[in-house]
């Protein structure tokens, strides 16, 4: 490569390293805390440049693509993927980094395409929430920090029914005893809805587990 050129593959990795570094932004946003690590910002910021960089250097070369193909294959990733949605970033990321070495509008519009999808389903999420109803529910396998309300009441309570963070409701029929499982991203969230049924006489019993 020429200078000229050279330039513009530094200027490309550079592009290539914001592009994945902005899901940090957009991942942030839908409160994916799993996305926040330092390892993960890295993965994020690094993933895209690499394998653009690999598809640059094997690309109308068949022996050396097979070269490559045999030489990646010794690499093996043995940690636990957290949830799909985290597999699917990953392949984003490479997918961006693939793009980046065709055409790099390719890769900033594929970048620009995702961080939207992301932002706009949990500007959905937060819309629905606000009318007291739940599109999504939470999971322990997002590697969230969740706030857990579990009640025991001796009767039905609709506000508890209708409550968009409630996760989980089944009556004891032998007993009739009414039970309610609630999710809670902050602790602030639960103390203030704590608050706000402390006077309810049907609660019998109100056990309460902070994320760590």
């Amino acid at each position: 490569m020429n200078e000229v050129s050279n330039l513009d593959f530094l200027f490309l990795i550079l592009i290539s390293i914001l592009c994945g570094f902005s899901f940090r932004f957009s991942l942030g946003y839908a409160k994916q805390l799993w996305s926040q690590t330092y390892h993960y910002n890295m993965t994020f910021s690094l993933l895209p440049p690499i394998t653009m960089v690999i598809t640059t250097l094997i690309a109308g070369n068949i022996a050396l693509s097979l070269g490559m193909i045999g030489a990646l294959s010794i690499v093996r990733f043995r940690n636990p993927v957290k949830n799909p949605f985290e597999l699917v970033i990953f392949f984003g990321l490479i997918t961006i980094g693939i793009a980046m070495a065709i055409d790099y509008k390719y890769g900033v519009g594929l970048t620009v395409i995702i961080n939207f999808v992301i932002i706009i389903f949990k500007l959905f999420d937060n819309y629905f929430e606000k009318k007291g109803k739940k599109i999504f529910s939470f999971s322990f396998e997002e590697g969230n920090k969740i706030n857990i309300m579990q009640i025991k009441s001796n009767s039905r309570i609709e506000i508890f029914e209708n409550h968009s963070k409630l996760n989980e409701f089944f009556v004891n029929k032998k007993d009739q005893i009414y039970n309610y499982e609630f999710f809670f991203e902050t602790r602030d969230e639960l103390n203030k809805f704590k608050k706000e049924i402390e006077n309810l006489t049907e609660i019998e019993d109100l056990q309460v587990r902070y994320g760590n």
